[in-house]
């Protein structure tokens, strides 16, 4: 049993269960988008990227890969300020709540008990050469920006919000990681990113037919 979960099954069933979630949020957005030909932001959306960052950022750590880890340290909280604009992180228990707000802090902690400092694993992982870890670490900075633009965004509108500019930088972002997916040879990445790159193209497409018809 302990040889099957340190193995690489075990990494890339965590990882795929991430990117399902990741994908679902994608397709329930894009979904009932279609179905009133305009972008919209569904609470399902925040609470599946949530677990999916939760899910993903383990991955990126087990894999010891920095580059996944930084953009999901990025957008987690991002994920957890919107489900509080939309009222529905306070529908959550007081305990599960407390636990998302420690969880990142606690994988530090861990990641560096008997003084092992695993940043040097991150850095210095021969599976991944130095220049490709920057643009992987680069891709992922532009890809997690668009949570940091639709955050300031929101708090403008004091509302949840997902504007063309998310989508943007979502389909730029989604571009370059792909590519590291595919020097990577990460099949998880890929996948996800795949999907995803389909749906950021639809969303951009609906948010300028939908600008067209408003100044109509």
């Amino acid at each position: 049993m302990s040889e099957w979960l340190s193995g690489k099954l075990f990494i890339y069933a965590i990882g795929f269960t991430a990117q399902i979630f990741f994908s679902a949020r994608l397709l329930i957005q894009w979904i009932q988008s279609e179905q009133v030909k305009r972008v919209l932001n569904p609470e399902l959306f925040w609470k599946f990227s949530l677990l999916a960052s939760f899910l993903f950022f383990v991955y990126g750590w087990l894999r010891d890969d920095f580059a996944i880890m930084l953009g999901q340290t990025l957008t987690y909280f991002i994920y957890i300020r919107n489900m509080q604009l939309q009222g529905s992180w306070e529908r959550l228990h007081g305990v599960l709540r407390l636990f998302l707000w420690i969880f990142p802090a606690l994988i530090v902690i861990y990641s560096y008990n008997n003084n092992q400092i695993d940043i040097n694993r991150l850095f210095r992982n021969e599976d991944i050469p130095f220049g490709l870890l920057i643009w992987g670490s680069f891709g992922q900075v532009i890809f997690t920006f668009r949570f940091v633009y639709q955050w300031i965004y929101s708090e403008s509108r004091k509302e949840s919000s997902l504007p063309m500019g998310f989508w943007i930088l979502s389909f730029v972002g989604s571009l370059m990681i792909l590519s590291y997916a595919i020097y990577r040879k990460d099949p998880v990445l890929f996948l996800g990113q795949s999907f995803g790159f389909i749906v950021y193209s639809r969303n951009i497409f609906l948010g300028i037919n939908e600008k067209k018809n408003d100044a109509k």
